[in-house]
């Protein structure tokens, strides 16, 4: 089986944004987002795809399983793409909840010391 690698990952706009319920505020530029989305692709134990494709005439989805530290997640990511077709914004929910919270507090970790961190929870006290 061919590992899946998304084509917006290497087309993202400069401006590009993403949002996350699994971040605080929003993630600006491309080389920002390009890290975010590398670091969380590491972090996966496995993607488990269930669908990639276009919606609309600008947008893409994708659906997938995954785990961090075995814990499951399912995970929807949407792509806009703007006028040149690259990737402008990215929205990426993951559920359930208690594995969104993990999730978000693991990124915090592997950015730590970055301004990137800031986008994720901290560890509770």
């Amino acid at each position: 089986m061919q590992q899946y690698y998304p084509w917006w990952l290497d087309n993202l706009a400069d401006d590009v944004t993403l949002e996350a319920p699994a971040m605080q505020g929003t993630a600006r530029g491309a080389e920002a987002v390009r890290a975010i989305v590398i670091k969380a692709k590491a972090l996966y134990e496995f993607q488990d795809f269930h669908f990639t494709g276009d919606y609309g005439d600008k947008g893409f989805l994708e659906e997938y399983d995954a785990a961090v530290d075995g814990l499951p997640l399912h995970v929807v990511v949407t792509v806009a793409r703007n006028d040149a077709g690259q990737a402008q914004h990215l929205t990426v929910n993951h559920r359930p909840r208690n594995s969104l919270l993990h999730f978000s507090r693991q990124m915090r970790k592997e950015f730590a010391g970055t301004p990137i961190a800031e986008h994720f929870l901290a560890d509770e006290s």
